[in-house]
């Protein structure tokens, strides 16, 4: 009997564009079920949400329609065409305009993201941050709901040792009673509190 071959052949994966992702959609290959998004070619499965999450949510989507006022659309869980190979649902996206400015094609440009994290903040903070920052989105926010505080990241810059070559030069960690004005709101004061369950 031969000795069997202890070689392996290299696992290999597909990527996938963001123009694939939206015709399998569009093909119903995805159940609404499945909790799905497009990050960098790869289809990964979202963090599952529990109370406080969809909690949390809603407490971010209210305060900064408040803060942000007409003009203005804060999208809940909703797809972003960030490039050709990324479409994520964040949490919450602010964008220019209003809902039915988008019934033809996802936005682009958010102002803002927000992700909500407990289980998923490791995600969140490496994976995600730098895929933001790679688009050009001028500020994300992480209500981490591990040490009830609120993460500030500013200022995309690019950074070669970075995941995805970006990252955001200035964070800054918010605990209540703190407040922050959002970049594209200068006037307005969003508190930390508001966004916690």
């Amino acid at each position: 009997m031969g000795r069997q071959s202890t070689r392996t052949s290299p696992v290999r994966t597909r990527r996938w564009t963001r123009g694939e992702y939206d015709r399998l959609i569009e093909r119903g290959v995805f159940g609404p079920e499945e909790r799905l998004e497009l990050i960098d070619g790869e289809l990964l499965v979202r963090e599952p949400q529990g109370s406080p999450h969809a909690v949390a949510v809603g407490l971010v989507q209210d305060a900064l329609a408040k803060a942000f006022g007409r003009g203005w659309h804060v999208r809940n869980q909703s797809p972003v065409a960030l490039d050709d190979a990324s479409e994520p649902e964040p949490d919450i996206a602010v964008v220019r305009g209003a809902r039915r400015d988008y019934r033809e094609r996802h936005p682009a440009r958010p102002e803002l993201i927000v992700e909500v994290a407990e289980t998923g903040l490791r995600f969140d903070r490496r994976r995600k941050s730098g895929l933001y920052a790679r688009a050009g989105v001028p500020e994300y926010w992480i209500v981490n709901l591990a040490d009830r505080v609120l993460e500030v990241y500013r200022e995309p810059v690019r950074a070669t040792a970075a995941r995805h070559g970006w990252k955001y030069r200035q964070v800054r960690l918010l605990k209540p009673p703190a407040a922050v004005s959002p970049l594209a709101a200068p006037a307005a004061r969003v508190r930390v509190s508001d966004l916690l369950p």
